[in-house]
């Protein structure tokens, strides 16, 4: 009696952790996350919250992967990105109403300050991308990708122009404060420098203009965030668009149809920590290498570390170790996703700004023309050179995001993470060349 009472005992425990820990919220099992949550309620009740990486991983954590799990669940919107929305938005209009408590938002904005996560994580996921790809698909697609990058900045410019001049906005404001943020490579290698030049052009206060450009900069992510989503649902209705994640088309290429065999074999090879931490250290190091090429040249030292992984893939310098390690690496930092988003809309994204743009529909409605024509002339120009139309589509998709947070967030919600390396190029190139011509034509209009 008193053996069979144990088994039962025994039997009731293993069927409560079978559902404590079976139901996850997002990644995170359920036993773990109302673990975290107590803790996280004693230490804020007691004003003993840390501020430093234990404690602002585990309120990114907390509260991403919470908000991403919403998102998910979401009727329709789990569709179109509801996962990256909710993960980014969500949390600050939270904070904007103080329903996440002072000192979590004050140790989430002092983790994402001080700690450049988000460099961590681009430097893991752009160099762990970039150094396990097919050397002769990366090879190809990055020289085909700049056509309908270049074609569809062009026409997004001319189209959003046009739109303002006949709304009556003037084709100075449209261009300059308007369509030229929306492509300039997100906020803080896009918007922060172009406000800059145009500060000292103009002779005003930079943070107005900065106040000016930022909503746009931001609804034109969430309009690119959507229509990824939306390229997704697209794709899986009708396969010929897409390559599920490969940017060229593989059906008449026998070599890239063998390279995308091996990239699905790949995700079937164990997890080397040792190679994985290995990698990263070569992924930490390349981004110190590109602080000095910085000071030296003025280059963007996320610029230098993506250009420089490139030509040492793309030149056949990287060894198998390496490959190995950053696909294992690339599977790791992914993982991160909702908490970096969290951090990002609790610390970089003020709701106040997000919602001034909708009190004028003439933005409105320049933001979804220039993104949508960007957007569109991608798909049109990429089915010419032989790319797949929903990847190179996502990848230009990129040009209107908040830079390497916008990347992440567009390519999640497309479900391609694995195409971050050209987004990279997209945005931070692409934003980095408007940013320069749009200060310069500035300056010659001024007669400086």
């Amino acid at each position: 009696m008193l053996n069979l009472e144990t088994q039962n005992g025994a039997l009731e425990r293993s069927t409560f952790q079978s559902k404590l820990f079976g139901i996850k919220i997002n990644i995170v099992p359920l036993g773990i996350y109302l673990f975290m949550l107590v803790c996280m309620f004693l230490a804020v009740n007691r004003g003993l919250m840390p501020s430093g990486l234990i404690g602002g991983m585990t309120l990114l954590a907390l509260y991403g992967y919470a908000c991403a799990e919403l998102g998910g669940r979401i009727p329709l919107l789990k569709y179109v990105g509801g996962t990256v929305i909710m993960a980014t938005f969500l949390p600050s209009y939270l904070v904007y109403v103080d329903l996440i408590p002072k000192l979590a938002v004050t140790s989430i904005v002092t983790f994402m300050k001080t700690t450049n996560f988000l460099y961590v994580y681009i430097a893991c996921l752009v160099v762990g991308s970039i150094c396990s790809m097919n050397r002769y698909v990366l090879v190809k697609a990055f020289l085909k990708m700049f056509v309908p990058l270049v074609i569809g900045t062009i026409v997004a410019m001319a189209v959003g122009t046009l739109a303002g001049v006949l709304l009556g906005i003037g084709w100075y404001h449209t261009f300059f404060f308007i369509v030229i943020p929306i492509l300039a490579g997100g906020v803080g290698e896009g918007a922060l420098p172009l406000s800059m030049g145009y500060s000292s052009i103009m002779g005003t206060e930079q943070d107005a203009i900065f106040a000016s450009v930022l909503p746009c900069v931001m609804l034109g992510s969430l309009l690119a965030i959507i229509i990824s989503g939306g390229l997704n649902m697209l794709g899986q209705k009708h396969p010929e668009y897409t390559g599920n994640g490969n940017l060229l088309k593989t059906g008449d290429d026998e070599v890239l149809k063998a390279a995308a065999i091996a990239e699905e074999e790949k995700k079937k090879i164990p997890i080397d920590n040792t190679k994985m931490l290995n990698v990263a250290l070569f992924a930490f190091s390349l981004f110190i290498g590109g602080t000095w090429v910085d000071s030296v040249i003025g280059l963007p030292a996320p610029i230098v570390m993506l250009v420089t992984a490139v030509c040492l893939k793309a030149a056949g310098l990287v060894p198998d170790y390496v490959d190995q390690g950053a696909h294992a690496l690339f599977r790791f930092i992914v993982l991160f996703t909702p908490p970096l988003l969290l951090g990002v809309g609790v610390a970089m994204t003020p709701w106040k700004n997000v919602v001034a743009v909708f009190t004028n529909p003439a933005y409105l409605v320049i933001i979804f023309i220039t993104v949508a024509s960007l957007i569109a002339t991608a798909w049109f120009i990429s089915q010419k050179l032989n790319m797949n139309p929903v990847e190179a589509a996502m990848v230009v998709a990129c040009h209107s995001g908040q830079g390497g947070t916008g990347d992440v967030a567009i390519l999640t919600a497309g479900k391609r993470l694995e195409l971050m390396p050209f987004a990279q190029v997209s945005t931070r190139l692409g934003g980095v060349a408007n940013v320069t011509m749009a200060i310069a034509l500035m300056r010659i209009l001024a007669g400086n």
